[in-house]
Protein backbone atom coordinates (compact mmCIF):
# COMPACT_ATOMS: atom_id res chain seq x y z
CA UNK A 1 0.00 0.00 0.00
CA UNK A 2 1.57 3.32 -0.81
CA UNK A 3 0.30 5.19 1.08
CA UNK A 4 1.01 3.61 4.13
CA UNK A 5 4.64 3.78 2.99
CA UNK A 6 4.86 7.57 2.76
CA UNK A 7 2.19 8.28 5.09
CA UNK A 8 3.23 8.26 9.22
CA UNK A 9 -0.13 7.36 10.16
CA UNK A 10 -0.55 6.60 14.10
CA UNK A 11 -0.10 3.06 14.83
CA UNK A 12 -2.45 2.91 18.06
CA UNK A 13 -5.49 4.39 19.02
CA UNK A 14 -5.42 7.62 19.73
CA UNK A 15 -8.13 10.31 20.76
CA UNK A 16 -9.53 12.45 17.92
CA UNK A 17 -11.48 15.62 17.95
CA UNK A 18 -14.79 15.42 16.07
CA UNK A 19 -14.54 18.84 15.50
CA UNK A 20 -11.57 18.70 13.36
CA UNK A 21 -12.65 15.78 11.65
CA UNK A 22 -16.48 16.47 10.64
CA UNK A 23 -15.08 20.76 9.56
CA UNK A 24 -12.96 18.59 6.72
CA UNK A 25 -16.47 17.61 5.42
CA UNK A 26 -18.83 20.11 5.08
CA UNK A 27 -19.00 20.36 8.97
CA UNK A 28 -21.00 16.73 9.65
CA UNK A 29 -19.60 14.44 11.06
CA UNK A 30 -21.91 11.53 10.06
CA UNK A 31 -20.82 12.17 6.54
CA UNK A 32 -17.24 12.39 7.33
CA UNK A 33 -17.46 9.03 8.92
CA UNK A 34 -18.49 7.85 5.72
CA UNK A 35 -16.36 8.94 3.81
CA UNK A 36 -13.43 7.32 6.45
CA UNK A 37 -15.33 4.00 6.56
CA UNK A 38 -14.92 4.20 2.42
CA UNK A 39 -11.54 5.61 2.08
CA UNK A 40 -9.99 2.87 4.81
CA UNK A 41 -12.37 -0.17 2.73
CA UNK A 42 -10.21 1.13 0.13
CA UNK A 43 -7.13 1.11 1.16
CA UNK A 44 -7.64 -2.33 3.36
CA UNK A 45 -8.29 -3.72 -0.44
CA UNK A 46 -5.04 -2.72 -1.56
CA UNK A 47 -3.05 -3.93 1.38
CA UNK A 48 -5.13 -7.14 0.82
CA UNK A 49 -4.16 -7.35 -3.00
CA UNK A 50 -0.73 -6.29 -2.33
CA UNK A 51 -0.18 -8.77 0.83
CA UNK A 52 -1.88 -11.68 -1.52
CA UNK A 53 0.68 -11.28 -4.19
CA UNK A 54 3.54 -11.27 -2.24
CA UNK A 55 2.20 -14.54 -0.55
CA UNK A 56 1.18 -16.08 -3.99
CA UNK A 57 4.71 -17.21 -4.03
CA UNK A 58 4.70 -19.25 -0.80
CA UNK A 59 1.63 -21.69 -2.05
CA UNK A 60 2.49 -24.92 -2.37
CA UNK A 61 0.30 -27.90 -3.71
CA UNK A 62 -0.09 -30.66 -1.53
CA UNK A 63 -2.73 -33.29 -0.68
CA UNK A 64 -1.85 -33.27 2.90
CA UNK A 65 -3.48 -30.42 5.15
CA UNK A 66 -0.92 -31.97 7.51
CA UNK A 67 2.11 -30.82 6.28
CA UNK A 68 2.60 -27.17 7.20
CA UNK A 69 6.35 -25.76 6.33
CA UNK A 70 7.26 -22.80 7.88
CA UNK A 71 8.94 -20.45 5.69
CA UNK A 72 10.96 -17.35 7.57
CA UNK A 73 10.37 -14.64 4.76
CA UNK A 74 6.81 -15.67 4.45
CA UNK A 75 6.43 -14.78 8.44
CA UNK A 76 8.59 -11.61 7.86
CA UNK A 77 6.53 -10.72 5.08
CA UNK A 78 2.96 -10.92 7.52
CA UNK A 79 4.82 -9.23 9.93
CA UNK A 80 5.96 -6.52 8.07
CA UNK A 81 2.15 -5.60 7.08
CA UNK A 82 0.82 -6.45 10.84
CA UNK A 83 3.44 -3.45 11.69
CA UNK A 84 1.79 -1.04 9.48
CA UNK A 85 -0.54 1.49 10.64
CA UNK A 86 -3.94 0.13 9.94
CA UNK A 87 -6.02 1.79 7.12
CA UNK A 88 -8.51 3.52 9.34
CA UNK A 89 -5.29 5.71 11.14
CA UNK A 90 -4.27 6.16 7.11
CA UNK A 91 -7.86 7.13 6.22
CA UNK A 92 -8.19 9.59 8.94
CA UNK A 93 -4.27 11.13 8.82
CA UNK A 94 -5.34 11.28 4.69
CA UNK A 95 -8.54 13.33 5.33
CA UNK A 96 -6.80 15.61 7.79
CA UNK A 97 -3.88 16.20 5.39
CA UNK A 98 -6.73 17.14 2.52
CA UNK A 99 -5.44 14.43 0.51
CA UNK A 100 -9.34 12.81 0.22
CA UNK A 101 -11.29 13.57 -2.74
CA UNK A 102 -14.91 12.46 -2.08
CA UNK A 103 -18.39 14.46 -3.65
CA UNK A 104 -21.55 14.04 -2.66
CA UNK A 105 -24.04 11.38 -5.44
CA UNK A 106 -26.67 13.66 -7.48
CA UNK A 107 -30.18 13.17 -7.18
CA UNK A 108 -30.38 11.40 -10.30
CA UNK A 109 -27.13 8.79 -9.65
CA UNK A 110 -29.18 8.59 -5.80
CA UNK A 111 -32.28 6.72 -8.33
CA UNK A 112 -30.40 4.97 -10.26
CA UNK A 113 -28.21 3.57 -7.82
CA UNK A 114 -31.57 2.95 -5.49
CA UNK A 115 -33.30 1.41 -9.05
CA UNK A 116 -30.26 -0.79 -9.70
CA UNK A 117 -30.49 -2.02 -5.73
CA UNK A 118 -33.82 -2.55 -6.49
CA UNK A 119 -33.12 -4.71 -9.50
CA UNK A 120 -30.85 -6.89 -7.43
CA UNK A 121 -33.30 -7.46 -4.96
CA UNK A 122 -35.79 -9.18 -7.13
CA UNK A 123 -33.45 -11.05 -8.80
CA UNK A 124 -31.95 -12.42 -5.78
CA UNK A 125 -35.71 -13.23 -4.56
CA UNK A 126 -37.19 -14.75 -7.90
CA UNK A 127 -33.92 -17.24 -7.67
CA UNK A 128 -34.65 -17.95 -4.36
CA UNK A 129 -38.37 -18.67 -5.21
CA UNK A 130 -36.81 -20.71 -7.77
CA UNK A 131 -34.33 -22.71 -5.88
CA UNK A 132 -37.73 -23.72 -3.18
CA UNK A 133 -39.87 -24.87 -6.27
CA UNK A 134 -37.23 -26.87 -6.99
CA UNK A 135 -36.64 -28.43 -3.45
CA UNK A 136 -40.23 -28.82 -3.12
CA UNK A 137 -40.73 -30.64 -6.46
Amino acid sequence: MSANKTLQAARNTTTRDTHAIDQQVNGNLFEAIVVLSKRSSQLGQEVKEELNSKLEEFITVSDSLEEVFENREQIEISKHYERQPKPHSVAIKELEEGKVYFRMPTEDELAAEAAKQEEIRKEREERRNRRFQQRDN
